[in-house]
């Protein structure tokens, strides 16, 4: 998927998770954060980022920064995706499933904040594998990026659009 500049958009964020980790050191502990952001417009366009820093602010971001960055497109079509998909990263695995009108985002965690950012409206999620919040992001975002719409399978098939909707 190509990449979007994100001068082109209002975006907005999410904060899906923050770390913190302790080094031991002679007058105590010192403390890093890590932070994972999700930014997107809502209108079809996601990206996410991870920073790390000294204080939760400047981690948030940093994160924010990486996350406009790497912003792609997805394909929705009348509020939800256009079919089912299966994605994996690393140990995780996302199943989105295309929902009716009214039905809204059935996710939790980081599969929800990636899926509102995008302006998934109707979607039915299943996290199969691994519930890290890092792994369940980047699947998500692999599933949105490999999802493709009947006119774009017709026309790398070069068939007609009609044979690919009849199945």
């Amino acid at each position: 998927m190509a990449l979007v500049k994100s001068s082109e958009v209002e975006l907005f964020n999410k904060l899906v998770y923050v770390g913190r980790t302790a080094k031991v050191v002679k007058g105590g502990r010192r403390f890093s954060f890590s932070a994972l952001v999700v930014v997107g417009d809502k209108q079809g366009h996601v990206g996410y980022g991870l920073g790390k820093a000294g204080e939760v602010v400047d981690a948030v971001t940093k994160a924010t920064e990486a996350a406009k960055k790497g912003i792609v497109a997805v394909t929705i079509q009348n509020g939800t995706i256009p079919h089912a998909i299966l994605a994996k990263y690393g140990a995780a695995k996302v199943l989105l499933k295309p929902a009716s009108p009214g039905t809204g985002v059935i996710a939790s965690g980081a599969i929800r904040a990636v899926l509102e950012m995008a302006g998934v409206e109707n979607v039915l999620t299943k996290s199969l594998g691994s519930t890290n919040p890092h792994n369940a992001l980047k699947a998500t975002v692999r599933a949105l990026q490999t999802i493709e719409d009947a006119s774009s399978v017709a026309a790398r098939r070069k068939i007609p659009l009609e044979k690919v909707i009849k199945g």
